[in-house]
């Protein structure tokens, strides 16, 4: 059974086992990664100058026609999923049975990125170990991370014995709508698998290498008020509306005061109050009208909700709810939730695995990777999977400007990180999960 548990009190219980020495197929992963340096930053470069951002789904179809032939030289059955019902493009799948018994791992990154095609931050460019170009990082990089890591796993023979799923979105910068369309075959792929890599950007914490092994959800509230109008002389009055604006400031300053919590946020992104006042079906902008003598009618804020858990989650939506019921006289109150990525929640499952990889870490002679701030870190496709299977995130490269113009990405850890995939899976494909 999978349980939460604090990020506290598990960092001395997994502790890191004493540094052994690498196999010999260990040190060919080593070396055959050290080897394709070059060649991956070809395959990068190729995949970053096809744009993919999220609504070209031609784009997004495109970067994975480009890495069919790659999964199918490692002996990997390829499956496009069209998500046309989901309104976009699909996911690439790629499948390998291996022995049977041992851990069955799902590897998840993404095809799209923010940058659409009209965005002006086209192209890829390099500076020695540096490239900069849309998506070079977030994760185009993690994809190569994957692809280096498997390559240095069939050149040392490990990945034969390797029961792997690799998903790779055609939508994780924005999901498409039913998520029980377009995450129904990710989920189904965590439901068969014992643990899950997701080969987003590394976290890095004052020059270190950290471990991810929470990530908190991501969902928006609207809060709509509704009030009777008046001339502004006869406000607060006996039996006269308070108006909507007030109503609005009442409800956030309570949100404000009364909510916070360790790993909750809820953001205020944009606001309007009058007579009336409006908000566009995508709630990205507002228009209102109003006279400073007419008590308004109508006040709307949008925001964002993250937690940490379901159970977080659960609570705050009761706290919130409960605060705008109670209404200011003349006025009335609703608060709409649209729930998007859920929590990936720190559990036993999760600082296991990253105890696993942390003996990685050891044996490569790197230092042991502590555990990253969840509310430092956004929410992806992880999310939607972790109520099924243990798993860590932060797998992919290491860079700077993701989702900015200047996204970057440092090259060399590709080679690090694809280094320690290839060990880590190499090693759970050995053994059943968990380990007893």
């Amino acid at each position: 059974m999978r349980f939460l548990i604090s990020l506290a009190a598990l960092t001395a219980a997994f502790a890191t086992p004493a540094a052994a020495q690498l196999s010999e197929p260990e040190q060919v992963i080593m070396d055959t990664v050290v080897a394709g340096y070059e060649d991956d930053a070809v395959l990068l470069e190729r995949l970053v100058m096809q744009n993919s951002g999220t609504h070209n789904h031609a784009g997004v179809k495109a970067v994975a026609d480009m890495l069919v032939p790659e999964f199918e030289a490692l002996g990997f059955t390829v499956e496009w999923i069209d998500q046309s019902a989901a309104g976009r493009a699909g996911h690439l799948f790629a499948r390998k049975t291996g022995k049977p018994g041992t851990t069955r791992m799902l590897l998840i990154a993404h095809l799209d990125t923010v940058f659409e095609a009209n965005s002006p931050f086209q192209g890829f460019t390099r500076e020695g170990d540096t490239a900069t170009g849309p998506g070079v990082g977030d994760d185009k990089g993690g994809i190569v991370v994957i692809l280096a890591a498997l390559k240095a796993m069939q050149a040392a023979g490990t990945l034969e014995d390797a029961n792997i799923v690799v998903a790779l979105t055609g939508d994780e910068e924005d999901a498409g709508d039913p998520l029980d369309v377009s995450r129904k075959d990710l989920r189904e792929a965590a439901g068969w698998a014992d643990v899950a890599l997701d080969f987003e950007g590394l976290s890095v914490m004052d020059g270190k290498d950290m471990g991810v092994v929470a990530r908190r959800s991501s969902n928006d509230w609207t809060l709509t008020v509704t009030a009777k109008s008046g001339h502004s002389s006869g406000i607060f009055g006996e039996g006269v509306s308070y108006g909507a604006i007030y109503e609005l400031a009442r409800i956030l300053d309570r949100f404000r005061q009364e909510l916070p919590e360790e790993n909750l946020t809820f953001n205020v992104g944009v606001m309007a109050g009058g007579t009336p006042a409006s908000i566009t079906a995508d709630g990205l902008a507002t228009e209102a009208v109003g006279k400073g003598n007419i008590i308004p009618t109508t006040a709307i804020a949008r925001g964002d909700l993250r937690t940490i858990s379901q159970e977080q989650s659960d609570r705050t939506v009761a706290a919130m709810q409960a605060i705008v019921a109670e209404s200011l006289p003349g006025t009335s109150a609703k608060i709409e939730f649209q729930f998007r990525y859920p929590p990936m929640a720190p559990t036993e499952g999760n600082y296991a695995l990253l105890a696993r990889l942390n003996g990685v870490n050891a044996d490569m002679g790197l230092e042991e990777m502590g555990v990253y701030p969840p509310s430092m870190r956004g929410a992806g496709d992880i999310n939607f999977v972790a109520d099924l299977v243990d798993g860590i995130a932060g797998m992919g490269t290491d860079g700077s400007g993701s989702h900015a113009p200047g996204e970057s990405v440092d090259l060399k850890s590709i080679t690090r990180q694809a280094q320690r995939a290839a060990i880590l899976i190499s090693r759970l494909s050995q053994e059943a999960w968990p380990a007893q």
